[in-house]
């Protein structure tokens, strides 16, 4: 697999996951000890490649480590914590899909 590197950007409330050929990235809004994840978005070049989800997966471990209840309000995200019940105990009470 590419190189990635893995960035919070604070300035675009955004995620990013940098890798050759272009950046992915998941827009975030932060209220408090809570983190919205509101879109996700991969460059359609690197579409299929498991970017997206490798993205996700560091973005709640970056919740994680700091502590924050993530709200899932990107569809792709509530998707892959559906199938990724182990982060289920940083969602938001009362989180279904």
């Amino acid at each position: 697999m590419a190189t990635e590197t893995f960035k919070i950007n604070e300035e675009e409330n955004q995620f990013e996951l940098h890798t050759q050929g272009g950046i992915a990235f998941l827009e975030f809004i932060r209220e408090g000890e809570k983190i919205y994840l509101t879109h996700t978005e991969t460059p359609v070049a690197l579409r299929g490649r498991g970017i997206a989800a490798s993205l996700v997966k560091q973005t709640l471990q970056c919740a994680k480590d700091n502590g924050l209840t993530v709200v899932p309000s990107c569809s792709y995200v509530a998707h892959y914590v559906n199938n990724h019940p182990e982060w289920n105990i940083i969602l938001s009470d009362g989180y279904q899909m």
